[in-house]
Protein backbone atom coordinates (compact mmCIF):
# COMPACT_ATOMS: atom_id res chain seq x y z
CA UNK A 1 0.00 0.00 0.00
CA UNK A 2 2.86 2.46 0.64
CA UNK A 3 4.99 1.41 -2.25
CA UNK A 4 1.46 2.28 -4.84
CA UNK A 5 1.11 5.94 -2.55
CA UNK A 6 4.59 6.84 -3.40
CA UNK A 7 4.67 5.61 -6.79
CA UNK A 8 2.10 8.12 -7.32
CA UNK A 9 2.81 10.64 -5.65
CA UNK A 10 5.08 12.38 -8.03
CA UNK A 11 2.05 11.72 -10.74
CA UNK A 12 0.01 13.61 -8.19
CA UNK A 13 2.43 16.42 -7.99
CA UNK A 14 2.38 17.05 -11.49
CA UNK A 15 -1.47 16.83 -11.40
CA UNK A 16 -1.33 21.21 -10.90
CA UNK A 17 0.98 21.82 -13.68
CA UNK A 18 -0.57 20.12 -15.84
CA UNK A 19 -3.83 21.55 -14.99
CA UNK A 20 -2.50 24.59 -15.55
CA UNK A 21 -0.97 24.16 -18.75
CA UNK A 22 -4.14 22.32 -19.80
CA UNK A 23 -6.71 25.14 -18.95
CA UNK A 24 -4.39 28.36 -19.70
CA UNK A 25 -2.38 26.99 -22.97
CA UNK A 26 -4.17 23.63 -24.77
CA UNK A 27 -7.51 24.91 -24.37
CA UNK A 28 -6.94 28.78 -25.79
CA UNK A 29 -4.66 27.08 -28.65
CA UNK A 30 -7.35 24.61 -29.88
CA UNK A 31 -9.83 27.79 -29.32
CA UNK A 32 -7.68 29.78 -31.40
CA UNK A 33 -7.25 26.76 -33.97
CA UNK A 34 -11.06 26.43 -33.91
CA UNK A 35 -11.38 30.12 -34.60
CA UNK A 36 -8.88 30.29 -37.50
CA UNK A 37 -10.65 28.04 -39.04
CA UNK A 38 -14.08 30.07 -39.01
CA UNK A 39 -15.58 32.26 -42.15
CA UNK A 40 -18.11 35.28 -41.81
CA UNK A 41 -17.96 38.32 -39.95
CA UNK A 42 -19.10 40.32 -36.68
CA UNK A 43 -22.48 40.93 -37.93
CA UNK A 44 -23.78 38.08 -39.40
CA UNK A 45 -22.00 35.79 -37.21
CA UNK A 46 -18.71 32.92 -37.76
CA UNK A 47 -19.59 29.55 -38.97
CA UNK A 48 -16.91 26.47 -38.93
CA UNK A 49 -16.23 25.85 -42.47
CA UNK A 50 -12.62 24.30 -41.80
CA UNK A 51 -11.19 27.26 -44.06
CA UNK A 52 -7.22 25.52 -43.94
CA UNK A 53 -6.22 27.83 -46.81
CA UNK A 54 -6.44 31.00 -44.35
CA UNK A 55 -2.94 29.96 -42.88
CA UNK A 56 -1.27 29.79 -46.51
CA UNK A 57 -3.15 33.35 -46.80
CA UNK A 58 -1.78 34.87 -43.51
CA UNK A 59 1.65 33.37 -44.68
CA UNK A 60 1.59 35.26 -47.53
CA UNK A 61 0.23 38.32 -46.34
CA UNK A 62 2.61 39.00 -43.53
CA UNK A 63 5.27 36.93 -43.58
CA UNK A 64 7.74 39.42 -43.66
CA UNK A 65 6.53 40.95 -40.33
CA UNK A 66 7.03 37.02 -38.88
CA UNK A 67 10.95 37.66 -39.99
CA UNK A 68 10.59 40.95 -38.80
CA UNK A 69 9.58 40.07 -35.76
CA UNK A 70 11.90 37.21 -35.24
CA UNK A 71 14.96 39.29 -36.32
CA UNK A 72 13.92 42.20 -33.87
CA UNK A 73 13.50 39.55 -30.95
CA UNK A 74 16.71 37.88 -31.58
CA UNK A 75 18.49 41.03 -31.95
CA UNK A 76 16.86 42.26 -28.01
CA UNK A 77 18.46 39.09 -26.70
CA UNK A 78 21.81 39.08 -27.97
CA UNK A 79 21.53 42.60 -26.60
CA UNK A 80 20.25 41.81 -23.77
CA UNK A 81 22.39 38.85 -22.73
CA UNK A 82 25.84 41.34 -23.79
CA UNK A 83 24.38 43.91 -21.10
CA UNK A 84 23.20 41.59 -18.94
CA UNK A 85 26.07 38.92 -18.43
CA UNK A 86 28.21 41.47 -17.04
CA UNK A 87 25.96 42.91 -14.45
CA UNK A 88 24.78 39.66 -12.84
CA UNK A 89 28.74 38.25 -12.74
CA UNK A 90 29.60 41.31 -10.86
CA UNK A 91 26.56 41.11 -8.53
CA UNK A 92 27.29 37.52 -8.09
CA UNK A 93 30.86 37.41 -7.39
CA UNK A 94 31.83 41.23 -6.14
CA UNK A 95 28.27 41.99 -4.92
CA UNK A 96 29.09 41.24 -1.42
CA UNK A 97 26.53 42.85 1.28
CA UNK A 98 25.45 45.21 -1.67
CA UNK A 99 23.85 41.77 -2.98
CA UNK A 100 20.31 42.24 -2.48
CA UNK A 101 20.31 46.14 -3.03
CA UNK A 102 21.73 45.72 -6.78
CA UNK A 103 19.15 43.41 -7.26
CA UNK A 104 16.72 45.45 -6.44
CA UNK A 105 17.61 48.08 -8.79
CA UNK A 106 17.74 45.43 -11.42
CA UNK A 107 13.67 44.77 -10.81
CA UNK A 108 12.93 48.16 -9.75
CA UNK A 109 11.22 49.19 -13.31
CA UNK A 110 9.02 46.18 -12.84
CA UNK A 111 7.23 48.58 -10.18
CA UNK A 112 6.06 50.98 -12.70
CA UNK A 113 3.72 49.76 -15.36
CA UNK A 114 4.82 48.70 -18.63
CA UNK A 115 3.52 50.92 -21.04
CA UNK A 116 4.10 53.93 -18.65
CA UNK A 117 7.80 52.67 -18.75
CA UNK A 118 7.88 52.54 -22.66
CA UNK A 119 6.10 56.41 -23.09
CA UNK A 120 8.63 57.68 -20.77
CA UNK A 121 11.13 56.26 -23.29
CA UNK A 122 9.05 58.01 -25.89
CA UNK A 123 9.34 61.12 -24.22
CA UNK A 124 12.62 61.33 -23.76
CA UNK A 125 13.90 59.67 -27.25
CA UNK A 126 11.72 62.04 -29.15
CA UNK A 127 13.23 64.60 -31.93
CA UNK A 128 13.42 67.47 -29.27
CA UNK A 129 13.80 65.42 -26.12
CA UNK A 130 16.37 65.37 -23.24
CA UNK A 131 18.85 62.95 -25.37
CA UNK A 132 18.54 64.64 -29.11
CA UNK A 133 17.52 67.92 -28.48
CA UNK A 134 20.41 69.08 -26.77
CA UNK A 135 22.65 67.30 -29.23
CA UNK A 136 20.84 69.31 -32.30
CA UNK A 137 20.97 72.51 -30.19
CA UNK A 138 25.25 71.87 -30.10
CA UNK A 139 25.44 71.17 -33.75
CA UNK A 140 26.36 67.88 -33.01
CA UNK A 141 23.28 65.61 -34.34
CA UNK A 142 21.65 66.77 -37.83
CA UNK A 143 18.28 68.33 -37.09
CA UNK A 144 16.56 66.09 -38.87
CA UNK A 145 17.73 63.03 -36.92
CA UNK A 146 15.18 60.68 -35.66
CA UNK A 147 15.34 58.21 -33.04
CA UNK A 148 11.79 57.33 -32.82
CA UNK A 149 10.05 54.95 -35.40
CA UNK A 150 13.34 53.32 -36.38
CA UNK A 151 13.96 49.55 -36.12
CA UNK A 152 17.04 50.69 -33.77
CA UNK A 153 14.58 52.17 -31.25
CA UNK A 154 11.78 49.30 -31.54
CA UNK A 155 15.20 46.74 -30.41
CA UNK A 156 16.04 49.78 -27.58
CA UNK A 157 12.45 49.80 -25.94
CA UNK A 158 12.64 45.47 -26.18
CA UNK A 159 16.18 45.47 -24.50
CA UNK A 160 15.33 47.57 -21.80
CA UNK A 161 11.97 46.19 -20.52
CA UNK A 162 13.08 42.46 -20.94
CA UNK A 163 16.81 43.14 -19.38
CA UNK A 164 15.47 41.62 -16.07
CA UNK A 165 14.73 38.48 -17.38
CA UNK A 166 18.07 38.06 -19.12
CA UNK A 167 20.16 39.61 -15.91
CA UNK A 168 18.03 37.30 -13.10
CA UNK A 169 18.18 33.40 -14.34
CA UNK A 170 22.27 34.50 -14.97
CA UNK A 171 22.57 35.79 -11.70
CA UNK A 172 21.06 32.47 -10.11
CA UNK A 173 23.71 30.20 -12.32
CA UNK A 174 25.75 32.50 -11.65
CA UNK A 175 25.53 32.28 -8.16
CA UNK A 176 25.46 28.83 -7.61
CA UNK A 177 28.75 27.82 -8.76
CA UNK A 178 31.83 26.54 -6.75
CA UNK A 179 34.34 29.43 -6.54
CA UNK A 180 36.78 26.73 -5.82
CA UNK A 181 36.50 25.62 -9.73
CA UNK A 182 37.45 28.71 -10.72
CA UNK A 183 40.19 28.65 -8.04
CA UNK A 184 41.73 25.10 -8.85
CA UNK A 185 41.60 26.88 -12.44
CA UNK A 186 44.14 29.41 -11.40
CA UNK A 187 46.08 26.90 -8.93
CA UNK A 188 46.78 24.87 -13.06
CA UNK A 189 47.94 27.89 -14.39
CA UNK A 190 45.25 29.19 -16.03
CA UNK A 191 44.48 33.18 -16.33
CA UNK A 192 41.26 34.59 -15.60
CA UNK A 193 39.89 35.02 -19.07
CA UNK A 194 40.67 31.19 -19.68
CA UNK A 195 39.25 30.05 -16.24
CA UNK A 196 35.98 32.37 -17.16
CA UNK A 197 35.66 30.27 -20.91
CA UNK A 198 36.59 27.14 -19.21
CA UNK A 199 34.89 27.06 -16.25
CA UNK A 200 32.85 30.09 -15.32
CA UNK A 201 31.12 30.52 -18.60
CA UNK A 202 30.00 26.73 -19.83
CA UNK A 203 28.64 26.36 -15.85
CA UNK A 204 26.54 29.32 -16.40
CA UNK A 205 24.85 28.26 -19.32
CA UNK A 206 21.88 27.05 -17.62
CA UNK A 207 21.22 30.42 -16.91
CA UNK A 208 22.10 31.73 -20.50
CA UNK A 209 19.64 29.49 -21.75
CA UNK A 210 16.85 30.13 -19.04
CA UNK A 211 17.57 34.11 -19.86
CA UNK A 212 17.21 33.85 -23.86
CA UNK A 213 13.72 32.14 -23.60
CA UNK A 214 12.66 34.00 -20.76
CA UNK A 215 13.17 37.53 -23.38
CA UNK A 216 13.11 35.55 -26.79
CA UNK A 217 9.58 34.18 -26.28
CA UNK A 218 7.65 37.79 -24.87
CA UNK A 219 9.61 39.71 -26.93
CA UNK A 220 8.54 38.42 -30.30
CA UNK A 221 4.79 38.75 -29.50
CA UNK A 222 5.11 41.83 -27.99
CA UNK A 223 3.33 44.94 -29.68
CA UNK A 224 4.06 47.86 -27.19
CA UNK A 225 7.27 48.87 -28.23
CA UNK A 226 6.38 49.39 -31.97
CA UNK A 227 3.01 51.06 -31.21
CA UNK A 228 4.39 53.65 -28.51
CA UNK A 229 8.79 53.93 -29.71
CA UNK A 230 7.82 52.51 -32.87
CA UNK A 231 5.38 55.41 -32.97
CA UNK A 232 2.66 53.09 -35.43
CA UNK A 233 5.27 53.30 -38.37
CA UNK A 234 4.16 50.49 -40.45
CA UNK A 235 7.83 50.16 -41.64
CA UNK A 236 8.88 48.69 -37.96
CA UNK A 237 5.31 46.74 -37.30
CA UNK A 238 5.79 43.49 -35.49
CA UNK A 239 3.58 40.81 -35.78
CA UNK A 240 1.87 41.15 -32.69
CA UNK A 241 0.81 45.25 -33.48
CA UNK A 242 -1.43 43.43 -36.71
CA UNK A 243 -2.98 40.36 -34.35
CA UNK A 244 -4.11 43.06 -31.90
CA UNK A 245 -5.75 45.74 -34.76
CA UNK A 246 -7.16 42.41 -36.71
CA UNK A 247 -8.95 41.49 -33.76
CA UNK A 248 -9.66 44.70 -31.89
CA UNK A 249 -10.35 47.05 -35.02
CA UNK A 250 -10.88 44.81 -38.08
CA UNK A 251 -12.61 42.60 -36.28
CA UNK A 252 -11.10 39.89 -38.60
CA UNK A 253 -10.72 37.22 -36.04
CA UNK A 254 -9.80 34.03 -38.31
CA UNK A 255 -6.92 35.70 -39.43
CA UNK A 256 -6.05 37.07 -36.20
CA UNK A 257 -6.29 34.09 -34.79
CA UNK A 258 -4.58 32.08 -37.52
CA UNK A 259 -1.72 34.94 -37.20
CA UNK A 260 -1.59 34.27 -33.15
CA UNK A 261 -1.78 29.73 -33.61
CA UNK A 262 1.37 30.68 -36.10
CA UNK A 263 3.07 32.71 -34.10
CA UNK A 264 2.50 31.17 -30.87
CA UNK A 265 3.31 27.68 -32.48
CA UNK A 266 6.40 28.99 -34.23
CA UNK A 267 7.66 30.71 -31.30
CA UNK A 268 7.35 26.78 -29.68
CA UNK A 269 9.36 25.57 -32.35
CA UNK A 270 12.09 27.37 -32.20
CA UNK A 271 11.98 27.04 -28.67
CA UNK A 272 12.70 23.59 -28.95
CA UNK A 273 15.41 23.79 -31.88
CA UNK A 274 17.02 25.64 -29.34
CA UNK A 275 17.19 23.66 -26.36
CA UNK A 276 17.79 20.82 -28.90
CA UNK A 277 20.62 22.57 -29.72
CA UNK A 278 21.88 24.22 -26.75
CA UNK A 279 20.46 21.56 -24.50
CA UNK A 280 18.71 21.53 -21.02
CA UNK A 281 20.94 20.36 -18.55
CA UNK A 282 21.03 21.94 -15.40
CA UNK A 283 18.07 24.00 -16.06
CA UNK A 284 15.76 22.77 -13.07
CA UNK A 285 18.88 21.96 -11.16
Amino acid sequence: MGGGRRRLTPYLLLLPGTAWLLLFFAVPMALMLVMSLQQGSLSEGYHLTWNWSIYPEVAGRYGNLFVRSIGFALTAMLLTLAIGYPVAYTIAFYGGRLKNALLLVVIMPFFVSFVIRTLNWRMVLSDNGLVFGPLKDLGWLDPAFRFLATPASVIFGLTYNFLPFMVLPLYVALEKIDRRMIEAAGDLYANRALAFLRITFPLSLPGVVAGSLLTFIPAVGDFINADIIGARNPEVAMVGNVIQRLFLSVNDFPAAAALGFVLVAGTMFLVGLYTLVVGTEGLTS
